[in-house]
């Protein structure tokens, strides 16, 4: 099988219960979002790909006056995210914009540079509060999303409280000549 960055997102949510591609872009956008992004654009071209290799199948279900089309993961399906699953360990790759910046920061006068690490900390901070949101909607979520966002609440806190102990640090630093 042929995977891009969207197929064990796409997979995986269909081993959930069936989805329209509507429906899956909502569920990244409040779920996988926060380590693993998936736009419209890579998510409709995948789901003909996946049906069309017989991973999926989509069935037409309109919505009111809307087209929509609900997938559901197959036998065929099934087994390659289990196989992904189970597959070899990879490296965690992170690309952080906020991180690479600070790294350049020196080429920034002291404030301005300070100013990107507080507004690092706005940003551990704004997504602590949909992460707590997300964690305050009624409903179950199966034992291992919710062990995923408990990851991300505990690192955005620690991401939070990191770039306050820095700011209190750089701030108390003399200014160099």
């Amino acid at each position: 099988m042929k995977q891009t960055a969207v197929t064990p997102v796409i997979l995986g949510l269909l081993s959930l219960g069936a989805r329209s591609g509507y429906d899956i872009k909502n569920a990244v956008d409040s779920s996988t979002r926060f380590f693993w992004a998936a736009s419209y654009g890579q998510i409709y071209p995948e789901l003909r790909r996946l049906e069309a290799e017989g991973l999926i199948a989509g069935e037409d279900s309109p919505n009111g006056g809307r087209e929509r089309r609900a997938y559901k993961l197959t036998a065929a399906g099934r087994k390659a995210l289990t196989e992904w699953l189970l597959g070899r360990t990879v490296t965690i790759e992170l690309r952080d914009e906020s991180l690479l910046r600070l790294f350049f920061a020196d080429a920034l006068p002291r404030e301005q540079a300070l100013g990107l690490l507080e507004a690092r900390k706005r940003g551990h901070e704004e997504y602590l509060a949909v992460l707590h949101a997300i964690d305050a909607r009624p409903g179950d979520d199966p034992d291992f999303v919710d062990l995923v966002l408990r990851w991300g609440i505990a690192f955005n806190e620690w991401g939070a409280q990191w770039c306050q102990e820095q700011l209190e640090r750089l701030q108390s630093e003399k200014t160099p000549a």
